[in-house]
């Protein structure tokens, strides 16, 4: 079966459009090449972390949770219908900043994330790439709105702990700190004394990048699908791949 990215080498070279190829490729070794530590956003560009286990799911459970509770005053029909069980928990949070509910309804995400995490999906070229910049002495740090449990017990089962650890700065009570907030960035940039400058995150969505750019760093958009292309293009991101392959290419180049 052709993968995604010989797909779309292939669909270039038919219609002659080598010039645009290389084009990209020249943009890309140009942002990768400054980056001494790399912060990864976990869920899109490292897994796929609902792939056997619906966040849909994940968040009508939290409404339902609530609704038992009385509670289904607090959230409002968008978020009450939202398919991101992020978004039941922000909403919340923003009525109830600090509240033992808060912390509860954060604690169920977490368990329902933790149950997620041993269906997760890799996502395809990241392990290679991880274990490469490693070979080559880049630090790497994950940087998400995620639990850091689930990080950790995800990246233990694909044997990359040591690639990561200690540096992963995930969700805590302050929810408030979440991306697109800059928090867990400027966390990560600090734990590893690296300056904005010689930073690069890897993200999916544009609070990834509204973070990344309010902490200075460059940013590299993934985008699996051309809808999630298009959501980045529209929030400014410069460079956007479809696949992690031509990352992988462009670093083993410079090897």
């Amino acid at each position: 079966m052709t993968s995604d990215a010989e797909q779309t080498e292939q669909v270039a070279s038919e219609s002659g459009n080598t010039t645009g190829t290389e084009h990209e490729t020249a943009r890309l070794r140009e942002l990768i090449a400054p980056a001494r530590v790399v912060l990864w956003d976990f869920d899109g560009p490292i897994c796929r972390l609902f792939a056997g286990h619906s966040a849909q799911t994940v968040a009508e459970g939290l409404v339902e949770w609530l609704e038992r509770r009385g509670l289904r005053g607090l959230l409002q029909d968008s978020e009450r219908e939202s398919p991101d069980p992020q978004v039941v928990l922000r909403a919340v949070d923003r009525r109830h900043p600090g509240s033992d509910l808060v912390a509860e309804l954060e604690e169920r995400l977490t368990q329902e994330e933790l149950r997620a995490a041993s269906s997760a999906m890799p996502t395809a070229w990241t392990d290679p790439l991880v274990r490469t910049w490693t070979a080559l002495g880049l630090r790497l740090a994950v940087t998400t709105n995620n639990s850091p449990l689930v990080v950790a017990k995800y990246l233990a089962g694909r044997g990359l702990t040591a690639c990561f650890a200690p540096h992963v700065y995930g969700r805590t009570q302050d929810l408030h700190l979440l991306k697109p907030h800059p928090h867990c960035l400027n966390r990560a940039l600090r734990a590893t004394g690296s300056a904005p400058s010689t930073a690069l995150m890897i993200g999916d969505t544009p609070s990834d990048f509204d973070a990344a750019r309010k902490a200075g760093v460059p940013f590299l958009g993934y985008a699996p699908d051309e809808r999630k292309g298009e959501l980045l293009r529209d929030a400014g991101v410069q460079v956007v791949v479809g696949s992690l392959e031509p990352v992988l290419r462009v670093v083993r180049d410079r090897a």
